[in-house]
């Protein structure tokens, strides 16, 4: 029995974070045992926001080897580029033609995103989630890890599906959202009631994989904290410091209990040193492997190139299906 089809992606806005590190050494070995995963570094969603066009590059290079350092295997994966299959532009156009108009203008990060982008309101904007739809449609996806940001976009998608289905017959897999066993959840360092984001605009808020040790000290120390000395978990009264017992616990595999024997009698301060410490260590193999990847760009680059290949041999059957039913002469492809 072949395996089912998971595709994540992520935005080249960014660098990855702590967060992503413990969710990665969590579930991304055991899902490439389980499923046939694409993982795409989503670089053509980026330029809704105005890039800077030679940072972008460099980001986008840097992201895809950030996902290699992180532990994802190009052989049992097809990591990839999003630009580099031209296949996703090429649908998501198909896909616009036929995405009526009051579906977007429900999607509420469109209006989410226009409030902070008031001098950039562009098409892009309003059609991305159907670029998205075509993204998950193009490898006959059967599941989607999303946020709950984006459990709408997936509905969205789920609609393209029918919308295409009742104009021309079933093309797509109907994606379904994938719920992964829930692993630790890391929080702001800033605002330890809100999950650590690499889009976050305060810097301080998150540990990038990438930080120098020197930032991770410094940021770790800095992190917000409660009221009182006593180190003891208490996500209600106080989601700070249950934060950082909880990054602790994932680095060290020390449960809530020895964590809190093990600060008995010391403040805050003592805790966020030892972490800050434990950071830097745990994060060391995959900054070493990250800067060895980015010094070989040559090999970074065949990986990249033929991974894009994998994922466009995958896409073309299906954009070479949908050529046919709408009525596009496939041509020679």
């Amino acid at each position: 029995m072949s395996k089912q089809t998971l595709l994540s992606a992520s935005t080249a806005t960014g660098n990855l974070t702590l967060g992503n590190y413990i969710g990665a050494i969590n579930n991304w070995t055991k899902l490439q045992e389980q499923y046939d995963c694409f993982y795409m570094v989503a670089d053509l969603h980026a330029l809704t926001v105005k890039q800077d066009p030679k940072q972008l590059q460099e980001r986008s290079l840097s992201f895809y080897a950030q996902y290699l350092a992180l532990g994802l295997d190009p052989e049992k994966n097809t990591v990839f580029m999003q630009s580099h299959v031209s296949e996703h532009s090429e649908l998501a156009w198909i896909l616009n033609c036929m995405t009526p108009m009051g579906n977007l203008n429900r999607m509420t990060q469109f209006k989410e995103k226009s409030l902070k982008n008031s001098k950039n309101i562009n098409a892009g904007l309003f059609t991305y989630p159907v670029l998205m739809a075509a993204d998950i449609l193009l490898y006959q996806t059967h599941l989607v890890p999303v946020g709950e940001d984006q459990k709408q976009h997936l509905e969205l998608a789920r609609d393209i599906v029918t919308f295409f289905a009742n104009r021309y017959g079933d093309t797509f897999t109907m994606p379904e959202a994938y719920i992964g066993k829930v692993g630790a959840r890391v929080m702001s360092l800033q605002e330890p009631t809100s999950k650590m984001s690499k889009s976050d605009d305060n810097e301080k808020a998150y540990v990038s994989i990438i930080d120098t040790p020197k930032k991770i000290q410094k940021k770790i120390k800095g992190a917000v904290t409660d009221t009182g000395t006593v180190v003891s978990y208490d996500k209600e009264n106080k989601p700070g410091i249950s934060n950082l017992m909880t990054i602790y616990s994932v680095l060290s595999g020390m449960s809530m209990d020895e964590i809190t024997a093990k600060f008995e009698g010391k403040m805050y301060g003592h805790l966020k040193v030892d972490l800050a410490d434990l950071v830097c260590d745990t994060l060391k193999p995959v900054q070493d492997k990250y800067a060895d990847l980015m010094n070989n760009k040559d090999y970074l680059e065949d990986i990249m190139a033929k991974n894009a290949l994998k994922a466009k041999e995958r896409a073309n059957k299906t954009l070479i299906d949908v050529y046919n039913k709408v009525g596009l002469y496939p041509g020679r492809r």
